[in-house]
Order: structure tokens, then sequence, then C-alpha cells
């Protein structure tokens, strides 16, 4: 599907298209951040209780275990890195997060067009948007749809022409009721049919 030269060249502004998806979307990953920095202190503590240190501390000789001797560097650390890298964690989920959302938002305007009846329209993605596959096959269906409602217009115009030239009066006396049945039903379908755009 070849895009228009403004998609193409063009670049979202607001990194914010859906708050509650992307706010979620990041909680969820600077969650693991914190978790795995969480399971690196403990088990790091852990594993340095059956061994013990010896260390220099204020013109002292101290004895404590690894573990105790470890855990304030440890944590310090851990936080540090864990700020860093969940810093560098909410950018990166911002924007992965920003290629998901945009192409759910175009997806979601095409569905309120197609409830109105307007069948022109297609999903239109961005180069570096996810979902591309997805809008392919989409738009397949809407091309699909739209050949078929084509075709339908046609039909019904073919019938009412027909109808036209026979006329009421040609159709004998006992099947007038049906013939204009027909017409009302007829009328019913391309009231229905003008309904979609295509």
């Amino acid at each position: 599907m070849t895009q228009p030269a403004s998609l193409r060249n063009s670049k979202r502004r607001n990194f914010y298209i859906d708050k509650d998806f992307q706010s979620r979307f990041i909680v969820k990953f600077c969650a693991l951040v914190v978790g795995g920095a969480g399971l690196t202190i403990s088990l790091l503590y852990w594993f340095s209780r059956q061994s013990t240190s010896v260390s220099i501390f204020k013109s002292r000789v101290v004895v404590m275990t690894t573990a105790d001797f470890i855990l304030p560097l440890l944590v310090q650390t851990v936080v540090v890195v864990s700020i860093i890298v969940g810093l560098a964690a909410i950018v990166v989920t911002l924007f992965v997060s920003h290629k998901i959302a945009g192409p759910l938002f175009r997806f979601k305007q095409t569905f309120k067009e197609l409830s109105e009846g307007n069948f022109s329209s297609q999903v239109k993605l961005r180069k570096d948007d996810q979902l591309h596959e997805v809008a392919t096959e989409f738009n397949q269906m809407i091309v699909t749809v739209r050949t078929k409602m084509h075709s339908a217009r046609e039909d019904v115009l073919f019938i009412k022409n027909a109808m036209d030239v026979i006329g009421e009066f040609n159709v004998d006396e006992h099947k007038r009721k049906q013939f204009n049945d027909l017409k009302a039903k007829l009328q019913e379908l391309e009231k229905t049919i003008d309904f979609f755009k295509i």
C-alpha cells in the first residue's frame, strides 16, 4: 500500500496518543525493572551470607558477613542503576507503545467511519508503525466489501429500471399488489445501499 508523501514525511508530535494504554505499558515495564533490581539484591545477599569479609573501617579491623558488608553498596548501586534504566525504559516504552497506540487510534477512527457507512476510507499507517500486515488485510476487506456493494448498487438500479419499463399497469391485476410490494422493498433496499459511501 503506497502512502501519501504527507504521511511518509510527517512525524507524530504527540507521543501520548492513548494515555491509558501507554501509561499501563510504561508502568508494567518499569515494574519489571524494579522487580529485577529487588531480585538482584535479594539473591546476592542470600548467596553471600555464608562468607565473611575483613575490612578496615575508621582505623579498625572489622569482620562481618559478606552479605552485611556489601548490602549498603549493593543497594546504592542497584538504586542508581534502576533509576537510570527506569528513565531509559520510560523513554523507550513511550516510543515503542506510540508505534502501537498510533495504529490502534487510526483503526478506531476507521471503525467509526465504517459504522457511519463510509467505505471509501482505509487505514493509513506511517512507515515505522506496527500492525502494517493487519492494516493491509483490513484494507483488502474494505476493498472487497466496497466492490460487492458497488455490484449490489448496479443490480438494484437494473431491477428498478426493469420494473419502470414493465410499469404497474402492464402487470396482471391480481399480481399488482405483489408488484407494488416489490417496488416498495426495492425502494427500501435502495435507501439502505445509499447509506454506504463507496
